[in-house]
């Protein structure tokens, strides 16, 4: 006889008059609430719903020693590699071995003795010696006089998903490490920087070249959390990059959305907004006491693949106009950077100041 049917002592499954309802919830044994009843239950409902289920049951004794299996059905046995003759009698801690861990042990023994409900993930073994992590859901049956009848288990291969969380949590930790060392990296090149200024007595352009290293370190600093899955949101890194010029908060308005760009973009957004804010302090519209810059980004689409579009435009400026033969170093490197991307710069000078879309391949 099939045990996806009857239990070794030979009462039929369902929920009948004997045996009324799985306790999930903790719930005083013995009072069900209407909705967890279902009139129409009976042992052949339960079978075939145990039998068309990928959920891994199985149902143990409280009353025997030991506490044996007296029911497993079909998904419990291709789980664990088992087959019925090899389950029925046996505790579950067959299922044990040298890697699983005994805190979560302890919590089924006192769920088990408490007649509690407890879910835990276990490693478990198969009977080939190979592992699974199982997602046990452990709870109490009773009869309609309130008196345990059995205990349920629910198994759940989560073998993956933990594999993916390890991959997750390493990936993580990686970023922390690197965020570290690259705020270290920065530290020590600034250094160098101000070192070499001052022995060559050139402060100011050590200086100015500060300001780009700075800029680079804020960005990355706000996206590594996000490398490890190629793509950051650049709404973060935009910030980062301009809090600094933004002292009182009134004088830098964001409209950006969340669009999400490749991580190689971070060094060319973090240089080319670090040179326009720059610019905007020395001769733009930061430079006025009531001066104030927009800042708008947005995905830009075409015929190829999407890029970003950063929009900056300022306002109340001394709205001076730049000719092509006066460009000075910050806006070559800009221009290098953004041809060297497959990016692009366009800037209008209007009477209270300038105009720029910048377009970098996302």
């Amino acid at each position: 006889m099939s045990h996806d049917k009857t239990v070794a002592s030979g009462v039929p499954l369902g929920w009948d008059d004997s045996q009324t309802y799985f306790n999930s919830s903790g719930d005083t044994p013995g009072v069900s609430r209407p909705e967890d009843q279902f009139v129409g239950a009976s042992g052949v409902l339960f079978e075939q719903a145990m039998a068309q289920t990928r959920m891994a049951v199985c149902l143990c004794d409280p009353h025997v020693t030991d506490m044996p299996i007296v029911f497993a059905n079909r998904a419990f046995r291709r789980l664990t590699g088992y087959e019925e003759h090899e389950i029925i009698g046996r505790n579950c801690r067959f299922l044990q071995g040298p890697e699983t861990n005994q805190r979560e042990l302890d919590k089924l023994r006192s769920a088990l003795a408490n007649e509690d409900v407890a879910v835990v993930e276990l490693l478990n073994y198969r009977k080939d010696g190979s592992t699974f992590w199982n997602a046990l859901h452990l709870g109490p049956i009773y009869r309609s006089d309130g008196s345990l009848a059995y205990f349920f288990g629910s198994q759940w291969d989560v073998s993956e998903v933990r594999a993916v969380r390890a991959e997750e949590e390493h990936a993580r930790s990686m970023a922390r490490e690197l965020s570290h060392r690259m705020k270290n990296m920065f530290a020590v090149i600034s250094g160098i920087v101000n070192i070499t200024g001052r022995v060559r007595g050139i402060p100011r352009e050590a200086d100015e070249i500060n300001g780009r290293i700075q800029a680079l370190g804020r960005a990355y600093e706000t996206t590594l959390d996000e490398a490890s899955s190629g793509t950051i949101e650049i709404g973060p890194a935009i910030r980062a990059i301009l809090g600094p010029y933004d002292a009182d908060t009134q004088r830098l308005l964001f409209l950006g959305n969340g669009q999400r760009v490749h991580f190689a973009t971070v060094s060319v957004v973090g240089l080319v907004l670090h040179e326009l804010a720059a610019n905007a302090t020395k001769h733009g519209a930061w430079a006025n006491n009531d001066g104030r810059v927009e800042l708008n980004w947005y995905e830009g689409k075409g015929r190829g693949p999407s890029n970003l579009v950063i929009h900056w435009r300022e306002y109340g400026g001394p709205g001076i106009r730049m000719s092509p033969d006066g460009q000075g170093t910050g806006t070559q490197i800009v221009d290098r950077m953004l041809r060297h991307g497959g990016g692009s710069i366009e800037r209008r000078w209007h009477d209270d100041g300038l105009e720029a879309t910048i377009v970098i391949p996302a």
